[in-house]
């Protein structure tokens, strides 16, 4: 948790929160919160990116940032329009970003929102990269890529401040490509610690868009390194226990990662036999409430099941392959799950001023299920937490479902 210190100063650096009604009678939210660190969020749920845009270019003059972060949800603004407003009235800024499946502002857990979080460029030095076309990339060149961009960061940031250096990263949730890309991405980065989050498109599985300094793309990837005296803590957690109950993938298309059988048996059946189910009542919920791990290294990592097709087939939001060995597991209490992770960075950190989290899509429909959805929002607020609802995470070397990751800051004067 934050200290008490922390909770006054962004309470009392919330330069505006207006409220005004659309026709109907919804409420329409702007924010910006300055926190202790430094960083700055800005978001919004009007469809007008000039607007925003023009917000963004004034707090970046007042805060001096030299780099923003922008998430937005394509069901509210369009990458190609927010690119267009920014390079309008915030031409000398440099950014990075991708559409969401769900927002977290310094009010909770939102849909249809854009987010903008703005690094000072006293306290952050950044330097960033969009590797395209990840379908046809060679994984070396990702790999030299982000070695090239680490010689970049140095030459900005100076000899002390590099010393200090995490990595973001962002990819298209629907390329089939984080795994690879990840991996390719840590063996760049040698000893920095990377993590990030795959761009959604609001559920619809259609198109995700990322979006980097006038580029707006698809089947690509973002690389964001920031070097920073602020002390930083880079964490995950989930909220599931693995049972006995076992799932072998006997016939798969691991390209498209589709799994047509479990135990030589139709895929869906065997499911939702498992978790004791009929296939026709299986459901996005069903498979949040019900994930998959598999072990890797003797730690359970989870493979969630995005959806089901006709035929009784399973999409995944992660690599499948003939073979891999599924267990059914056991959610625990997503809130206190989260809360525990969040005290234990807290006595790491010896404070957490604001955190950046990653928060899987499947964490929010779960956590509606489970009717812990307010409960959770809450624990986001009053902890500091900004992100987005992601489709899959990324942390370290690994891509993760069903996961939250974040990095957590401690207060500039810890650093000083």
């Amino acid at each position: 948790m934050p200290s008490t210190r922390a909770c006054l100063t962004r309470h009392k650096d919330t330069q505006k929160n207006k409220r005004r009604r659309k026709a109907g009678g919804r409420q329409l939210a702007n924010s910006s919160t300055r926190y202790a660190c430094g960083l700055s969020a800005l978001t919004t749920d009007e469809p007008d990116p000039d607007a925003f845009a023009k917000s963004i270019a004034a707090e970046a003059a007042a805060v001096d940032a030299g780099f923003a972060l922008i998430f937005f949800s394509q069901s509210l603004v369009d990458a190609s329009a927010l690119a267009h407003a920014l390079q309008r009235h915030a031409p000398s800024l440099a950014y990075a970003g991708c559409s969401t499946a769900g927002e977290i502002t310094p009010q909770g857990l939102e849909e249809g929102h854009v987010l903008a979080l703005l690094l000072p460029e006293a306290s952050f030095s950044t330097a960033s990269t969009m590797v395209e076309n990840l379908s046809s990339s060679g994984m070396d060149r990702i790999t030299g890529e982000v070695a090239s961009l680490r010689r970049l960061l140095r030459g900005r940031a100076g000899h002390e401040r590099a010393k200090s250096v995490f990595a973001l990263c962002f990819i298209d949730g629907l390329s089939y490509a984080e795994e690879a890309v990840t991996s390719a991405i840590h063996w760049g980065l040698d000893d920095i610690p990377l993590i990030g989050g795959s761009a959604g498109d609001d559920l619809k599985f259609e198109t995700t868009r990322l979006i980097s300094n006038g580029k707006i793309a698809s089947d690509s990837a973002i690389v964001v390194l920031i070097a920073t005296e602020i002390p930083f803590h880079v964490f995950k957690t989930d909220n599931f226990i693995p049972t006995d109950e076992k799932l072998v993938v006997t016939a798969s298309d691991p390209n498209h990662r589709i799994v047509r059988e479990f135990n030589a048996t139709n895929a869906a059946e065997e499911y939702a036999a498992a978790v004791g189910m009929v296939p026709q009542a299986l459901t996005p919920l069903s498979f949040a409430s019900h994930p998959v791990v598999v072990k890797v290294g003797g730690e359970y990592y989870c493979r969630s099941i995005q959806r089901m097709h006709a035929d009784g087939s399973l999409s995944f939001y992660c690599a499948i392959d003939d073979g891999v060995v599924l267990s059914i597991a056991q959610p625990k209490n997503m809130v206190e799950a989260t809360r525990a992770a969040l005290l234990d960075v807290e006595r790491k950190l010896g404070g957490i001023d604001m955190v950046l989290g990653f928060d899987c899509v499947l964490r929010r429909l779960d956590a509606r299920n489970r009717q812990v959805f307010r409960d959770i929002s809450e624990l986001y607020r009053t902890s500091n937490v900004i992100g987005f609802g992601t489709y899959g995470e990324q942390y370290r070397s690994m891509h993760l479902n069903q996961t939250f990751t974040g990095i957590a800051f401690g207060e500039r004067r810890a650093a000083e």
